[in-house]
């Protein structure tokens, strides 16, 4: 434990889609935090939380958030004005990673592989989409798989609830991967470990959260040459972006085309620390335990990140 750090302040909930999450998340590292010894406070970011911090004056603030404004560069930059050091990624890295297109052209511009990819805008037509069934459309920004819908055929359309007529919501779609689900940690600029998520459809909402709604094979069961190229595209992925901390990067792979088959999802600088999450899964595997990892954020924790 360093010396200098006494206070903590956990940053959670939020008003994104993602709030529930968050919660549970930043209670998490909260009581991991107090089981290491520090003076661990959660405030919700729903709430004046400015008027918090500024009477609370932690030494470190952990950001439990996700998606927007939390993991989108807006909170990174008030704790940088408040002068208040903080966990993950900071302002450019976290903005890039949640548009998920502009990420994307980060990554193909560095020789790693990536789906194509179109934008759609608020009141598209479906006749705008140039790809053939399937393909998958999701929010630009956002997580935890809110939102996110596997079109197998036009009539799709009429069942599936896409809010294409909120100003708000831009989408992002791409030719469905059929293959294996597979992500990688990075933690203190290294790749930990590749895990395969096996699911009964494939990794949604309910999937990620809910006990027992997805199984994770760790290490995955895949040729080592996989493996590799996994671990290594993902500490790219992070370097390139200039993320900090943790981060996860998420991966389809079509395995009948070999290391072709091979693309980068995204990358996610808040991932999910919920007891179902797969980085503290990882961590374990790599020998960290939950308490260690949320210790390593803190002390990881800086302003102009």
């Amino acid at each position: 434990m360093k010396d200098f750090i006494k206070k903590v302040v956990v940053l959670l909930g939020g008003s994104s889609v993602e709030r529930e999450v968050s919660l549970v998340s930043g209670h998490e590292c909260a009581a991991a935090l107090l089981r290491q010894g520090y003076e661990v406070f959660q405030v919700d970011t729903k709430e004046n939380f400015i008027d918090q911090l500024v009477d609370l004056r932690p030494d470190v603030i952990f950001n439990a958030l996700h998606g927007k404004w939390g993991e989108d560069g807006a909170i990174q930059g008030v704790l940088e004005v408040l002068k208040l050091p903080y966990t993950h990624s900071g302002i450019l890295a976290s903005s890039i990673a949640m548009k998920k297109d502009l990420a994307k052209i980060y990554f193909r511009d560095a020789g790693l592989p990536v789906a194509d990819h179109l934008v759609l805008k608020c009141g598209f037509e479906i006749k705008d989409i140039p790809f053939p069934y399937p393909y998958v459309i999701k929010p630009l920004s956002g997580g935890s798989s809110v939102d996110v819908h596997i079109l197998e055929k036009e009539e799709d359309w009429s069942t599936k609830k896409i809010r294409k007529t909120d100003l708000s919501v831009e989408f992002l779609v791409e030719p469905f991967i059929p293959g294996r689900e597979l992500t990688v940690t990075i933690m203190d600029d290294r790749a930990l470990a590749v895990t395969d998520i096996l699911s009964e459809t494939w990794y949604d909402y309910n999937a990620k959260y809910e006990l027992g709604g997805s199984k994770h094979v760790l290490p995955a069961e895949i040729p080592n040459e996989i493996t590799q190229l996994c671990l290594s595209h993902a500490l790219k992925a992070h370097t390139i972006l200039g993320c900090r901390g943790v981060s996860r990067v998420d991966f389809r792979w079509n395995e009948k085309l070999g290391s072709r088959g091979l693309f980068i999802l995204e990358l996610n600088t808040q991932p999910g620390m919920t007891p179902t999450s797969l980085v503290p899964e990882q961590a374990k595997y790599a020998g960290v335990s939950f308490e260690d990892l949320c210790e390593w954020l803190i002390e990881d924790a800086s302003c102009d990140r």
